[in-house]
């Protein structure tokens, strides 16, 4: 597993902890982990945090199970081609997408590993897009992050006029004659 990701771990790196999985009849189904993760906080001191967990391993694994079969087979109906193709293609092989459901990632050969979870759901939910004709979303939103943007959007704002209703009174008041302004 660690050699086939190098994102990871380097040549000759190795994790640091130990995975024991002992089965003990007398449970059954009911699987019990402890879990302790330890970090660094202020002032170089450490937090660790234990973890019990018990659970039925079937009950748990059931719906990622079902909801691969249904992401593959999606998968499967998709085709599509870039601008440089002349005929549709469809996925490869190996399904890197599914690694979302997955604990270690599995990619085409010269593919970059991605062992980001929510990139990875980003993946999925933006092809999904794609086959519905909408852009794909990458939550940079540099619109609102560039002074210059949030300047000509604020004076866009500060111009924008709705005119007013008309009165049915001859007279009308000074703001009915200015119009009222509305914000984006």
């Amino acid at each position: 597993m660690v050699e086939s990701n190098r994102v990871l771990y380097d040549e000759k790196e190795t994790p640091d902890h130990c995975v024991v999985i002992k089965y003990v009849p007398y449970v059954g189904d009911s699987k019990r982990a402890m879990d302790e993760y330890t970090s660094e906080i202020f002032m170089g001191g450490h937090n660790t945090l234990v973890v019990h967990n018990t659970c039925e391993d079937s009950l748990l694994a059931s719906p990622i199970i079902l909801d691969l079969v249904i992401l593959t087979e999606v998968c499967q109906r998709i085709s599509m081609k870039s601008e440089q193709d002349d005929e549709f293609g469809t996925f490869h092989a190996v399904l890197s997408i599914l690694s979302y459901l997955l604990k270690a990632p599995c990619t085409p050969p010269g593919t970059p590993v991605v062992n980001a979870l929510f990139k990875q759901r980003s993946c999925i939910e933006n092809i999904f897009r794609a086959c519905n004709g909408l852009p794909p979303q990458n939550h940079m939103t540099l619109e609102h992050r560039l002074a210059a943007d949030i300047q000509r959007r604020s004076l866009a704002a500060q111009q924008s006029v709705v005119p007013a209703s008309p009165s049915s009174s001859s007279a009308s008041s000074d703001s009915e004659q200015q119009g009222t302004t509305t914000g984006a």
